[in-house]
């Protein structure tokens, strides 16, 4: 399982370079002013942060005690940005809808963009992130059950 500091590396390396891509580009393609794109890419990313670092724990967890293993396959990882995206969904749409001063069915449609663009953005990002910095072998439960046995 991962450390608290690579979770911490994990989030920040997330939310900045989703911000960059709220900012300069989600704004720039649905034609929306990028100081408001980004005041309110700052607080969803700020909320977003503290959402994925609970949700990569509490899913890591559920992984460890279901199948013994954090290392997920292509079907638990979009389960996971499925899962992660529609919570924030929920919590982001009457927010969007407020702050850009757009109905809520605006609101959902823009929002329903960034899920897509999101899940696929997730979706890279954790891939990537496992390529650069691996989980190590000792990290699955098997592997630190057969440790503790040779140990006694």
């Amino acid at each position: 399982m991962r450390s608290t500091l690579d979770r911490i590396r994990h989030t920040i390396g997330f939310e900045v370079i989703a911000l960059f891509l709220i900012t300069f580009v989600v704004s720039h393609l649905v034609g929306l002013d990028p100081k408001r794109m980004g005041i309110m890419g700052l607080g969803f990313s700020i909320l977003a942060t503290l959402w994925n670092y609970a949700y990569n724990l509490m899913f890591d967890k559920a992984m460890l005690k279901r199948f013994g293993t954090t290392v997920k396959t292509t079907k638990i990882r979009i389960l996971h940005a499925i899962i992660f995206e529609l919570v924030l969904v929920v919590i982001t749409l009457p927010i969007m809808a407020w702050w850009l001063n757009m109905t809520l069915l605006d609101a959902l449609i823009l929002d329903l963009g960034m899920v897509v663009f999101f899940l696929f953005y997730a979706y890279g990002y954790n891939l990537a992130y496992d390529k650069l910095f691996p989980l190590a072998p000792e990290n699955s439960v098997a592997t630190t059950a057969n440790n503790e046995c040779r140990s006694q």
